[in-house]
């Protein structure tokens, strides 16, 4: 099974802020909704939070250390080993062979050595927040692809969705 990681990121790494995007970026969300519909999506506790229901037509699995936490509509697990058996297994029933990474800044720095394939937005400024992706090392990947979009009546800040392969 493929492992991918999909990701919004401003240039100075913010994923985040206050457990919420920092930013409105409908293309994004539209390519963020058409790439993992249909998978398995893994994300930690505060993502699932942020997002406060499980995402329709996807496996919602979800890490927490915190026993007898409930999270509905959501296969719980304690960490992200037992969260990729649970994707493989869930991928088989779904005939997928990937699944999405899709945060917090904890769970990615975890999986990013175990991906193969990252869908970035990259956001074309520096914008404040409390997570960080500290554990992207651009040397590691190669864009294979790209869509560049501008600020609009939408969005605030130019951006680009990118998709990037490990370039070992």
């Amino acid at each position: 099974m493929n492992i991918a990681l999909i990701c919004a990121m401003a240039t100075n790494l913010s994923i985040g802020k206050d457990n919420k995007l920092p930013w409105h970026l409908p293309e994004d969300l539209k390519n963020f909704r058409r790439l993992t519909t249909g998978h398995c999506i893994i994300m930690g506790r505060n993502t699932w939070e942020s997002i406060g229901r499980p995402l329709p037509n996807r496996v919602n699995i979800v890490i927490s250390s915190k026993v007898n936490y409930v999270a509905k509509g959501a296969v719980m697990v304690s960490n992200l080993s037992e969260a990729i058996l649970t994707a493989e297994a869930e991928s088989e029933v779904l005939n997928v062979g990937k699944a999405f990474v899709i945060g917090g800044a904890r769970v990615y720095a975890e999986a990013m050595p175990l991906a193969d394939e990252f869908f970035l937005t990259r956001v074309h400024a520096n914008v404040p927040g409390d997570p960080f992706l500290e554990a992207y090392d651009q040397d590691e990947w190669k864009e294979v692809s790209r869509e560049d979009l501008t600020t609009n009546n939408q969005s605030e800040f130019d951006y680009s969705i990118c998709r990037l392969i490990r370039s070992r």
